[in-house]
């Protein structure tokens, strides 16, 4: 009996469909890990690509190395397609990992002193979001008018601040070195930072940058996709999302 199940299973295995995610890290590899199985048992392989950046996996996207991914929210791969003339849609939204600002030197927001210096993050949505964090602290004031703010859009910077622009995954490297920086999520988990436990000024829950399920147009739609979205998106997942990561990754369902 054990021969047949063992003959069936490698049977299966072979016959399983491979289907290629890419993700930047953390979260994303621990949530992946943990629905490889239930993917398995409806046919496909999961085969997870890490990226340490907020490029390849869309170009591998739309070049057809990747079936989907999962590592950005909906203005990002809006402004991504426009600017590389890419073909990405969002196929479902998954969680909210808030944005914070995180501090060596200030224990309090409203203690930031003059001239400080604070890092941000240099792909276009990303950094106006930062700065919209920073406007939130009562740090800086914007222009209203401009569609993705950078600092050339601060209109009032009553303290001063030296603002920095830097690749989103090397700021937390640089959080000895600076009075401010304002650090993705998924960033912050892997440097071992949390956003509510050890920031000093996160993002509200009614933010519009939730993280996405994203394929290339046309993929959308295809049974694969509807497939991964139902085998991720289960009760199962979303408590075990709250508890590995006690609130600083909020399910989108």
């Amino acid at each position: 009996m054990k021969k047949i199940l063992l003959a069936f299973s490698l049977l299966f295995s072979l016959n399983a469909k491979e289907l290629r995610v890419g993700i930047t890290p953390y979260p994303n590899a621990f949530i992946l890990e943990n629905i490889k199985d239930d993917l398995k048992e409806i046919g496909y392989e999961l085969k997870i690509i890490e990226f340490n950046d907020y490029i390849l996996p869309n170009l591998a996207l739309e070049d057809g190395e990747l079936d989907l991914n999962m590592f950005q929210h909906e203005p990002f791969m809006n402004e991504f397609n426009e600017s590389k003339k890419t073909h990405i849609v969002k196929v479902s939204e998954v969680f909210l990992p808030p944005m914070a600002i995180y501090s060596k030197k200030v224990k309090n927001i409203a203690n930031v002193k003059n001239n400080a210096l604070i890092y941000v993050p240099n792909d276009p949505t990303n950094e106006s979001r930062a700065l919209e964090l920073l406007e939130a602290a009562n740090l800086i004031k914007l222009d209203e008018n401009a569609k993705f703010k950078t600092v050339l859009d601060i209109s009032h910077n009553p303290k001063n601040l030296i603002i920095k622009e830097l690749e989103a995954a090397q700021v937390p490297r640089v959080l000895d070195e600076c009075d401010l920086a304002v650090i993705n999520t998924n960033y912050a988990l892997a440097a071992k930072l949390n956003p509510i436990s050890d920031s000093i000024f996160i993002e509200s829950l009614n933010s519009p940058y939730v993280n996405i399920v994203a394929a290339k147009k046309g993929n959308e739609n295809s049974k694969q996709a509807q497939d991964f979205i139902k085998a991720l998106k289960t009760p199962k997942m979303k408590e075990l999302i709250l508890k590995e990561f006690k609130g600083a990754i909020i399910p989108a369902w």
